[in-house]
């Protein structure tokens, strides 16, 4: 009865991401997993990244990776920076770059509502147009073993909530980069590079796409 609450819970928020710009609540999941909180940094409708907004229902997650080394750059800067407009999209059809999650050792941010386009895979491509944004901070101090396993269990709960098979959780590689405003090919980004040196057939993203199949069986 308590895993059934958990999973409820779970459904509760998940769904609340997609349909509300107000606070949600903590996640929760099998008690195994710990904490998995998201906190509640979604930009405002009409300012910065969200000052036009695009429906969107989710069809594919997108895993991105910072390459932001300073020590301070966290989930929480990272969220304070979409808030306050700082990332530019200078080629793209909104001027600003936006996702969806920011994730960390301990800590998980939510910028935009799940059923809303971002821009942060292939300016208007179909990265942007049906993919959830997760973006894995690599701060000094921060463990990449710890935010990859949190990735991997959040990953698995946007799965089961949106019905979005394992074929479809795919790194930022994955999607071509068209530049919206002068179509020059950017081609695919190594990103998450500590992940997709080799592509996507790379031994580390085949294990951590193994990770989040594991944690999506336990739901």
């Amino acid at each position: 009865m308590k895993h059934l609450f958990s999973l409820i819970a779970i459904a509760a928020l998940l769904a609340s991401c997609g349909t509300t710009s107000s606070p949600s609540p903590s996640v929760s999941a099998p008690s195994s997993w710990g904490n998995l909180s998201v906190t509640n940094a979604i930009v405002p409708k009409g300012k910065h990244g969200r000052w036009k907004t695009r429906s969107m229902s989710p069809r594919y997650i997108t895993i991105h990776a910072t390459e932001n080394f300073s020590a301070a750059g966290n989930a929480r800067a990272h969220a304070n920076m979409l808030l306050k407009g700082s990332l530019k999209g200078p080629h793209n059809s909104l001027g600003y770059i936006i996702w969806h999650f920011t994730i960390d050792d301990h800590s998980i941010h939510q910028s935009l509502p799940c059923n809303e386009q971002g821009q942060h895979a292939d300016y208007d491509g179909e990265g942007n147009r049906s993919s959830i944004g997760i973006e894995m901070c690599e701060n000094a101090g921060n463990s990449r073993k710890v935010t990859l396993d949190r990735t991997a269990k959040f990953t698995a709960l946007l799965m089961k909530q949106y019905g979005i098979p394992i074929s479809n959780i795919v790194p930022h590689q994955h999607w071509r980069m068209i530049r919206y405003d002068d179509k020059r090919d950017l081609g695919h980004k190594t990103c998450p590079h500590f992940l997709v040196k080799g592509g996507e057939s790379d031994p580390a993203w085949q294990a951590f796409l193994a990770k989040v199949s594991g944690y999506r069986s336990q739901l």
